[in-house]
């Protein structure tokens, strides 16, 4: 449970000292609309995902498609001991990526026995692992995971074909009116290889009929032999190779639905402990259980919530602490959380509270109502940390994500917006995050209001969302999904 010798790299490097923050800027784009244009509902991003390699990265939409990114920068180009000795006279260059291929990977569906029609959108990508060549990853909508395989196929072209093509219309008569007129003997056209590829997808399983709610998570387990599948109320456990048959692990389904007080918004698999896994709750709470403990794991190991804070609660409370996403960190010994409000770190080997609070949207707290009118209090944010563990992210309203550091001590936070110039507005730099026992905000909730909402100029759009973000697994470049575009930004 301690994540192995990893672990104490990151924890060494995060108790030792503070790096300076990093300075973000632009790096790419992809599918970046003009000024005025009217992004279709299809095209809007919804899933977004490295994977364990960083060389390639995917992202989903509501039109069901999956578009692969792979790396195209001078470290993965061939160039030998010159391009070596030329990475020593120059900075080391940020990943970059170029456009792969793209695939439908879901089509609307009906529910005949329920009446409800399935929509295309893609909730979730994972990678799984490469084998031979091949790209692997699995892909879901509200109720079916599917399993794709991409790999490069060499392009088969016909020749030797004597016949000119040119000359003939659509019936096959030559120009002339006389077929063949020019043409001595006729050959047989050749298919011959080309030395030039191109990727192809293909299914090669899908997983159905094992969820009566929408799918909310899927998560592959590091034994690269099976993985979860999460929806409201149940957890699923899949062998990659057998597609007619799961395993209910976690059912959190009361006797009758009037006692139903918490649902499942999330369940992630640990990075290196084949038997553990985290799921996190509507109530705020995450839940580490144990697969060895049993096959029905209505049990957990721990329990990782927030102490109950003095003072009333409201009818929004409840709401703005349900957790909407979940990830641990590389080498598995911390876990990310967030919720409508904030963004916390926790310590597995310590239940006790959260290692660290990052206040995210304090400044909304006034505004809870109006939230609550226009369904915004319902949006679920993703959070993403960064390879080593010392850095996190995660999005806000108007395209803005924040990026904190998280190691011991650090007071390291940015705001950026997804466009061409991140660090256009002008946003007041929070202080330092809360720790147990001392709940405090970075930065003051009358400061941040005045300096982010409060003025007119930088007032939110609560129309444009910034929900899906990743961090690259080894370098410092985060992708974040604004719309139909996807962004990018190294450091």
């Amino acid at each position: 449970m301690n994540g192995g010798d990893d672990e104490d790299v990151v924890v060494a490097a995060a108790s030792g000292d503070q790096s300076p923050p990093l300075q973000w800027r632009f790096s790419q784009v992809f599918g970046e609309r003009s000024a005025g244009e009217e992004v279709q509902p299809v095209d809007m991003i919804s899933a977004i995902e490295f994977d364990h390699s960083g060389d390639h990265l995917a992202t989903g939409d509501r039109g069901g498609r999956v578009v692969l990114f792979e790396r195209s920068d001078a470290k993965h180009s061939s160039g030998g001991a010159r391009r070596d000795l030329e990475e020593t006279d120059y900075p080391v260059r940020h990943p970059e990526f170029c456009y792969k291929t793209e695939f439908q990977s879901h089509d609307p569906a009906f529910d005949y026995l329920k009446s409800l029609e399935i929509e295309e959108k893609i909730n979730k990508i994972r990678w799984c692992q490469t084998a031979n060549g091949a790209l692997f990853l699995l892909s879901t909508n509200d109720k079916t995971i599917k399993y794709w395989k991409v790999q490069d196929k060499k392009i088969k072209k016909i020749c030797d074909v004597n016949a000119d093509p040119s000359g003939a219309v659509g019936n096959g008569i030559v120009a002339n009116g006389v077929p063949g007129a020019n043409i001595s003997s006729l050959r047989l056209p050749v298919v011959v290889t080309s030395h030039e590829s191109s990727p192809v997808a293909k299914c090669r399983r899908v997983y159905p009929h094992a969820h009566d709610y929408h799918i909310n998570s899927i998560s592959n387990n590091s034994d690269g032999e099976t993985f979860i599948s999460a929806d409201d109320l149940r957890i699923n456990l899949w062998n990659l190779e057998i597609s007619n048959q799961s395993f209910n692990i976690v059912d959190v389904k009361p006797e009758k639905m009037e006692d139903l007080s918490e649902v499942i918004t999330a369940a992630e698999f640990h990075p290196t402990h084949c038997n553990m896994l985290a799921y996190s709750s509507s109530k705020g709470s995450i839940r580490l259980i144990d697969l060895r403990q049993s096959a029905l794991c209505d049990s957990h190991s721990k329990l990782f919530e927030e102490p109950d804070a003095a003072g009333s609660k409201s009818f929004f409370t409840e709401i703005i602490a349900s957790v909407s996403d979940i990830k641990f960190a590389k080498e598995g010994r911390y876990l990310l959380s967030r919720d409508y409000m904030t963004l916390k770190l926790w310590d597995i080997n310590m239940d006790s509270g959260p290692v660290s609070t990052f206040q995210v949207h304090e400044y909304l707290k006034p505004k809870l109502c109006d939230l609550y009118e226009n369904d915004s209090i319902f949006d679920k944010f993703e959070c993403c940390i960064s390879g080593n563990g010392l850095r996190a992210a995660t999005g806000s309203y108007s395209n803005l994500f924040r990026v904190f550091g998280v190691s011991p001590g650090s007071t390291e936070t940015a705001t950026l917006e997804a466009s061409r110039n991140p660090t256009r507005r002008h946003v007041p730099v929070p202080s330092r995050p809360s720790k147990i026992g001392s709940i405090l905000s970075r930065g003051g909730s009358e400061s941040a209001a005045t300096g982010v909402d409060g003025n007119s100029s930088n007032a939110l759009d609560y129309t444009t969302k910034l929900l899906h973000l990743a961090w690259h697994p080894n370098e410092n470049l985060i992708a974040c999904a604004a719309g139909n575009s996807l962004y990018m930004y190294c450091a």
